[in-house]
C-alpha cells in the first residue's frame, strides 16, 4: 500500500523537474511504523467534497486552503485564507473592528465536466494529491501548503483532451461575514486592485485602516507539467505598495528554488513532527481520527505565530459568524493535545501571552485600570485585543461570562510549565500575567455575613447568573494557589502573598446539594448544559481527585447529574465527559463518549464532519474535534497531582495499546505497551530529573531496570504504584518480572473494521 501511495505521488508532482518531487519516504530509507501509521490515517475522496464541511485541509499555522467543488460543473475550488489577515478598526468589538476576512480562491477551469475525482490527502507528507476525471479527459495534481515559505505550491499535468485546464483567481469582499449584533455603522473595506508585475498577477487589498494584504501568483512550465505557486502577504500600517513588493519578490524565489529541494524541506518537518510521539490502538477509524487532529493542530498554529482562532487557518465560505479568538473555553481546549503529545512547536498560547501581555489591559473596565489589573474579553484577535469591549463588572448589569478568561488561559501556560519545567515560562509569562488576573477579581470579593469571602453575581458560561458562581470560585482557587507555586518555583516573595493565602483559607465553599455541585449559590444545575463550567475544579484543574476517596462523592454525584441530560451538549461536551471518565476509573464511558461524538451523530445541530471538521449551528469550530484528540491522551496516559498513570483508563474492547514518546507534567516521556489485555512494560525517561511516582499498571511483581539493563531502586508507595528516583536524562524501563519484551513502538492489531476519513465511497 505503502509503495502504492509513493508511486502515484512520483506521478502526481511535476515531471521533468529531476526527480518528480521525490517519492514518499525516498530520502528516509526503510519505511517505520510512525510512517506507515501516519500514511494509514490519509483521509480519501471519491466524491467530489461539497465545501469545508467535507473537503481536504492544508495549512502551516498560518496559510490555510481548502479544496472543493467549483461554482460550475467544470471546475475545483482551492479557498485559500490566513491566520494573520484580519481587520484593524478597533472602534467595534473584535468580531467586527478585528474581523478575520476572506482572501478569496483559486479555480482550476477544465474543458470537460467533473465526472468523478480520486484524492488523496496523506498527511505524513502534507500533501493533497490526485486525479480530477472529466468528459475531456484528466489531471492529476499534487498540492501542498510549503511549511517554511507560507505557499501554496501546486502541480498539475493534464491529460490529452485537458490541456487548456487554467487556473484563475476570484477575490471576495474584505467584509467581517458575521451577522449578529452588526454595528449600524459598519462598512466594509474598498474593493481590491488587481495588477501584474511581469508573469506574476496580483489582487492587492487596501483596509480603510490602512495597510492591506496581497495574493500574487503565476504558473510555469516544468518538463510536461506545471507548477502554481501562490503567496498572501499582510501588512498594518505599512503602505500597500511595499506589501505587493514583497508578495511578488517572495512568488519569484518560491518559483526559482529547485522544487525537489522545496519539497524534501517540506516532508522532512513534517516526519519529524509525526515522529516526537505515537498512539496505536485497535479502533483504526479512532487512531486515525487522532492521527488527523495531531496534523490539524499543526496546520492551525504554530508556537511564535497567530493563537488559534475558531477557524484555525481556514476560512468557511459559510457559516462564518466567530469570525474572532473565542477565549471563553475555545482556545483554551483546542489546544490540550499539545502538551501529552509533546509538540511544544505548537504552543501558540505561551508565546502569545508573551508578546502580547500589553494588550491585556484593554479588557479592562476603565473603572478598574489601575495598572494592577488584567483581564481577557471575548472574542479577541490573535493579538488579544478585544477592540470596543471589555470583560463585565461583577455585581452589575455588565456582568459577562468573560471574566475568567484569562485565569484560564493562564492554566494552559501552567501546564506548558509543568510538561517541560522550564521556569522562564512562570518567570517571564504565567506569573507576572496571573498576579493581574488574581488582582482582578479581588477588588469584588466581599466579606459575607458568615466570615467567608463571597463573589457577587457574575456569569456561569453559556448558562445562568449565580452568586457565588462555582467557574469564577474555582478559577480564583486555582490562581491564588498557583500563584503561591510561582513564589516557591522562583524563590520569591510578594507583597500580596498573604492576601492569597486570605483568599484560599476564607473562600467560599462551592455551593451543592445532593446532585453535587451547582453552577452557583441558589442555582442548581436544572437542564442539558454543553459548557462544563460549574466542573473545572475537576477537568482540567483537577483541584478535586479522584485519588482521595473524599472527594469521590461528590465528583460522581456531579458527573452523574452533568451527563443524564445532553439534549444542549455540544461536541466538546462528548470529549470533556470522555475525559472525566476517564479521570474516575470508567474507560467503558469514556469510549461511548468518545465514539458517539467521532461516529457523526448529530449533536442539536451540530456534528463532525466527514474530513474531521466540526459543524455547530452551520458554523466553523475547529476547538471539538481537537478536544476530542485530548480524550485519547487521557485514555492512554495521566500525570496531574505528581502522579504519572500509565493506561489509565483503556476500554476492555481495546486488548492492546502502543505509545511512545508521550509528554507528561513533571517533563517525563513515557513509552507503554498493552496486549492482550494487560499492560506488559512501561518506560519512563526523565529530562530534568525527579522522583518519580508511577501507576504502572502492571499484574504481579515488576522489575525496574535503567536502559542498560541494571537494576534501579524503587519503593513500592500502593498497588501499582512505585517511587523512583531519577536523575536528569536518566530512564526507568518496567516490565512484568522475569520478562524481556520488545520494547519497540507498535502499530496494534485491529478490532473491527475501520473505512477512511473523507468521502472514501
Amino acid at each position: 500500500m505503502i509503495g502504492t501511495a509513493a508511486a502515484v505521488a512520483a506521478a502526481g508532482w511535476t515531471a521533468g523537474s529531476g526527480t518528480a518531487w521525490a517519492a514518499p519516504g525516498s530520502s528516509e530509507g526503510a519505511e517505520d511504523v510512525y510512517e506507515r501509521m501516519a500514511r494509514a490515517a490519509a483521509l480519501r475522496w471519491r466524491r467530489l467534497p461539497g465545501d469545508w464541511k467535507d473537503g481536504p485541509f492544508l495549512g502551516n499555522g498560518l496559510l490555510g486552503v481548502q479544496v472543493y467543488r467549483g461554482a460550475t460543473a467544470n471546475s475545483v475550488k482551492v479557498m485559500v485564507s490566513h491566520s494573520q489577515v484580519q481587520d484593524q478598526r478597533p472602534q467595534w468589538r473584535a468580531p467586527y473592528g478585528f474581523s478575520r476576512l476572506p482572501i478569496g480562491h483559486f479555480d482550476l477551469t477544465l474543458a470537460g465536466e467533473v465526472t468523478g475525482i480520486d484524492w488523496t490527502l496523506d498527511i505524513w507528507d502534507a500533501e493533497l494529491r490526485g486525479t480530477v476525471t472529466t468528459t475531456r479527459g484528466s489531471v492529476r495534481f499534487s498540492m501542498l501548503v510549503h511549511n517554511a515559505r507560507t505557499a501554496l505550491l501546486i502541480s498539475t499535468r493534464p491529460s490529452a483532451g485537458e490541456e487548456t485546464a487554467a487556473w484563475s483567481f476570484t477575490w471576495l469582499p474584505a467584509i467581517s461575514p458575521r451577522e449578529k449584533d452588526k454595528p449600524a455603522d459598519y462598512t466594509g473595506n474598498p474593493d481590491p486592485r488587481t495588477g501584474s508585475a511581469g508573469a506574476t498577477q496580483y489582487v492587492e487589498q487596501p483596509l480603510v485602516a490602512g495597510g492591506g494584504w496581497t495574493t500574487a501568483w503565476r504558473e510555469r512550465r516544468v518538463g510536461s507539467g506545471r507548477l502554481l505557486a501562490a503567496h498572501i502577504v499582510y501588512g498594518f500600517p505599512e503602505e500597500l505598495s511595499r506589501t505587493t513588493q514583497r508578495a511578488v519578490a517572495e512568488v519569484g524565489r518560491t518559483l526559482s528554488a529547485n522544487p525537489d529541494e522545496l519539497v524534501r524541506v517540506h516532508r522532512a518537518w513534517w516526519h519529524r513532527f509525526y515522529r516526537r510521539s505515537l498512539i496505536s490502538v485497535p479502533d483504526k477509524r479512532i487512531q486515525d481520527f487522532y492521527w488527523i487532529q495531531l496534523y490539524k493542530a499543526a496546520c492551525a498554529t504554530r508556537a511564535g505565530g497567530p493563537s488559534m482562532s475558531e477557524w484555525g487557518p481556514w476560512y468557511p465560505e459559510t457559516g462564518g459568524s466567530w469570525s474572532a479568538v473565542w477565549w471563553n473555553l475555545n482556545v483554551q481546549i483546542a489546544t490540550w493535545l499539545i502538551q501529552g503529545s509533546d509538540h511544544p512547536e505548537l504552543d501558540s498560547v505561551t508565546s502569545t501571552f508573551k508578546s502580547f501581555e500589553k494588550y491585556l489591559p484593554q479588557s479592562v473596565p476603565p473603572e478598574y485600570q489601575d495598572g494592577a489589573t488584567y483581564a481577557l474579553a471575548h472574542p479577541s484577535d490573535w493579538m488579544l485585543r478585544p477592540g470596543a469591549k471589555t470583560v463585565g463588572i461583577p455585581g452589575t448589569a455588565t456582568k459577562t461570562d468573560n471574566n475568567g478568561n484569562l485565569i484560564w488561559a493562564m492554566h494552559n501556560v501552567w501546564l506548558s510549565y509543568r510538561h517541560s519545567m522550564d521556569v522562564s515560562i512562570v518567570r517571564d509569562v504565567l506569573y507576572p500575567i496571573l498576579v493581574k488576573a488574581v488582582n482582578f477579581y479581588d477588588h469584588f470579593l466581599y466579606e459575607g455575613s458568615d466570615g467567608k469571602l463571597h463573589l457577587p453575581l457574575t456569569r456561569s458560561p453559556e448558562w445562568a447568573d449565580a452568586t457565588d458562581c462555582t467557574y469564577d470560585l474555582s478559577l480564583i482557587r486555582w490562581g491564588c494557589a498557583t500563584l503561591l507555586d510561582c513564589l516557591r518555583i522562583l524563590r520569591t516573595d510578594h507583597p500580596r502573598a498573604g492576601r492569597w493565602r486570605e483568599i484560599l483559607q476564607r473562600l467560599v465553599a462551592y455551593p451543592r446539594d445532593e446532585t453535587g455541585i451547582n453552577i452557583g449559590a441558589g442555582k442548581p444545575l436544572t437542564e442539558s448544559h454543553r459548557h462544563f463550567s460549574h466542573m473545572l475544579w475537576l477537568f482540567p484543574l483537577h483541584e478535586l481527585d479522584w485519588d482521595r476517596p473524599s472527594d469521590r462523592d461528590t465528583i460522581r454525584m456531579t458527573f452523574d447529574h452533568w451527563v443524564k441530560d445532553r439534549s444542549l451538549w455540544a461536541g466538546y461536551s462528548y470529549a470533556a465527559a470522555s475525559s472525566m471518565a476517564s479521570l474516575t476509573e470508567r474507560p467503558e464511558d469514556a469510549l461511548d463518549f468518545l465514539t458517539y461524538f467521532t461516529d457523526g451523530n448529530v449533536i442539536k445541530n451540530a456534528w463532525m464532519t466527514p474530513n474531521t471538521m466540526y459543524v455547530e449551528g452551520g458554523n466553523l469550530a475547529v476547538e471539538s474535534p481537537l478536544t476530542a484528540a485530548q480524550s485519547v491522551l487521557d485514555m492512554v496516559v495521566q500525570s496531574h497531582g505528581g502522579v504519572v498513570r500509565v493506561l489509565p483508563s483503556v476500554s476492555g474492547r481495546w486488548p492492546d495499546v502502543s505509545v511512545q514518546g508521550l509528554r507528561t507534567q513533571g517533563a517525563y516521556l513515557v513509552d507503554a505497551d498493552r496486549s492482550g489485555g494487560r499492560t506488559r512494560w512501561v518506560r519512563v525517561h526523565s529530562e530534568v530529573g525527579a522522583p518519580l511516582v508511577l501507576d504502572h499498571g502492571i499484574d504481579g511483581a515488576v522489575d525496574v531496570r535503567d536502559e542498560r539493563g541494571r537494576r534501579l531502586r524503587y519503593r513500592e508507595s500502593g498497588p501499582g504504584r512505585i517511587e523512583i528516583p531519577l536523575g536528569r536524562d536518566e530512564t526507568a524501563v518496567v516490565l512484568s518480572r522475569g520478562t524481556d519484551p520488545d520494547l519497540r513502538p507498535r502499530d496494534v492489531p485491529a478490532v473491527g473494521d475501520a473505512k477512511p476519513w473523507g468521502l472514501p465511497d
